[in-house]
């Protein structure tokens, strides 16, 4: 299979704001999903964190972007946890990575279900 030199990345990070005055982050994660949205990638916030996907390169900036708004709005220090996967098997459609990755899950879960 042909190789682009920029992989396409399914990634999970967990941006976590800290030294700031208030325990809840919510306004800080608000500030980072206005960047993604400006992103054109496609994303999942959930309760731990977001799911992103994209060219590496576009992942990457993205994420190097909400670093750069959640400091702008405050916070004088980022940790940030990044789980990246890639695969160069087969062809991943755009934006169908970590939705693909769920389905065959449910998929395998439904089959158990109709074998009991």
């Amino acid at each position: 299979m042909a190789q682009n030199s920029d992989l396409y990345a399914v990634a999970d990070f967990c941006l976590v704001p800290m030294g700031t005055s208030e325990p809840s982050v919510a306004e800080y994660v608000a500030e980072c999903v206005r960047v993604l949205e400006k992103t054109g990638l496609k994303f999942k916030m959930h309760g731990y964190g977001t799911n992103l996907e994209g060219s590496w390169s576009a992942v990457m900036q993205a994420i190097h972007d909400c670093h750069t708004a959640v400091h702008a709005k405050g916070a004088p220090r980022i940790a940030t946890d990044i789980r990246i996967g890639t695969r160069v098997d087969r062809d991943i459609a755009p934006g169908t990575g970590n939705d693909s990755k769920v389905k065959r899950v449910e998929e395998i879960l439904a089959r158990d279900q109709k074998a009991q």
